[in-house]
């Protein structure tokens, strides 16, 4: 009986966007995932300093984007235990919660070439069965020299190649405390939500 394969993609979706969206059903497709779970992140340690939306908040919006795709699941793995949150700790968990699947953590290009920055680079490369990359259309990885900051990573990187989204969460934050338009960088259930609830104003 084969495996079944768990995408897990992390990250505060403050707010999501289509982008995040969009980005996920691409690495869904390439990557042959049979879930990809979702895993909203309360206080990321690498931003302490930074105010983040309450997460009762974040919480409704990233349930009313991800409800109508059945390949999208929520994980509360780190909402329901205390901090600090390091995905090593994560994926470990985890790997506990379903043994008998493969996980494969979801990221950026940027954070690739940030991973031997991350809290126990090495542990967490061992953690995860494969490690999805979504690049930026132009970027460059230096996967040697990553290679030699962090024995194993070269092997498990598996590439997505994704569209040119010029969207992030901070731009739209900022477009709606300028006043300026943003309906369309989101769903129409998490742009309602955000009117409704006057967030990030």
């Amino acid at each position: 009986m084969s495996r079944e394969r768990l995408g897990v993609f992390g990250g505060t979706f403050d707010p999501p966007h289509i982008g995040h969206l969009i980005l996920a059903a691409e690495a869904c497709a390439d990557l042959n995932f049979d879930c990809l779970l979702w895993v909203l992140t309360p206080v990321p340690p690498h931003k302490l300093e930074q105010p983040i939306t309450p997460l009762e908040h974040r919480l409704a919006i990233l349930e009313l984007a991800i409800a109508n795709d059945s390949n999208f699941q929520l994980s509360r793995i780190e909402m329901d235990r205390p901090g600090p949150h390091y995905m090593v700790d994560t994926m470990r968990l985890l790997a506990d919660q379903y043994p008998s699947a493969d996980l494969i953590l979801l990221i950026g290009g940027d954070s690739l070439r940030d991973l031997p920055t991350w809290h126990r680079p090495a542990d967490l490369v061992s953690a995860c069965h494969e490690i999805g990359v979504i690049r930026r259309p132009g970027d460059s990885i230096d996967l040697s020299a990553l290679e030699r900051s962090v024995p194993g990573t070269q092997a498990k990187v598996r590439f997505v190649d994704a569209p040119l989204l010029e969207i992030s969460s901070s731009d739209i934050r900022s477009r709606i405390r300028a006043g300026q338009p943003f309906r369309y960088y989101l769903s129409q259930s998490v742009y309602v939500y955000i009117v409704n609830n006057k967030l990030y104003r």
